[in-house]
């Protein structure tokens, strides 16, 4: 996504001997958190605004940098209640462009995501509720992987066997969506699965802002 001139990527997998199966945007999931919660951390120490610093290092990438200007310029006219904050991340996944900004507040260590901005380049949009649709839909299960999605191995056996015990996002926790859809001429690209790698990454910047709290690894926890 980035064009950094200078950088250095490696990458290591361990074979922790679990059969692994599909899941919704697949690697770009963990992936984009890595990534965009760095970026943010770069941004910061560049005395860069979060929106600002990502297009600046977007210039091969135009149509993502499109997304992160819109995305930046709605972010600039939110105005989130007292003790809420706001974090963006963005990302390019199945030939789409995806940013998002999260709204966010910490409550004795809880964090609840109370709306999300969604700016989405898709080519051209052949159905746009069906667009929108996918892209709220990926949203709250990203959500649920983010604040919910833990799991808890004894003698290599994951303990949790139903939603009794590994919780998925519920009706009261959901957040208000708000999906901007880039008119476009160009062929039509995924939207099953490009809503669902910014949303992890902007809940954690929009925490770091909230507590000063960097938080690396997921689910999202502060205790």
């Amino acid at each position: 996504d980035y064009d950094f001139l200078s950088h250095d990527l490696s990458h290591v997998s361990i074979d922790h001997g679990l059969p692994l199966t599909f899941w919704r945007s697949v690697g770009h999931s963990y992936t984009a958190f890595a990534k965009e919660a760095a970026i943010d951390e770069l941004a910061e120490l560049a005395g860069k605004d979060a929106a600002g610093f990502r297009a600046q290092n977007m210039k091969n990438n135009p149509r993502l940098a499109n997304v992160v200007r819109i995305a930046g310029e709605k972010m600039a006219g939110m105005r989130p209640a007292p003790g809420r904050h706001l974090g963006l991340a963005a990302h390019t996944s199945f030939g789409s462009y995806v940013a998002e900004v999260a709204e966010v507040s910490v409550d004795g260590g809880a964090i609840k995501v109370h709306n999300v901005l969604c700016v989405v380049d898709c080519g051209l949009a052949v159905n746009p509720d069906v667009v929108k649709s996918q892209m709220e839909g990926a949203i709250m299960y990203g959500l649920t992987a983010a604040l919910h999605g833990d799991h808890q191995l004894r003698n290599g056996e994951i303990q949790e066997s139903n939603f009794h015990d590994y919780p998925i996002l519920r009706m009261n926790e959901a957040p208000e969506v708000d999906v901007v859809i880039v008119e476009s001429s160009e062929a039509p690209t995924g939207v099953g699965e490009p809503g669902l790698p910014p949303i992890a990454p902007a809940v954690a910047n929009a925490v770091y802002k909230a507590t000063g709290t960097r938080l690396r690894s997921l689910p999202l926890k502060l205790s």
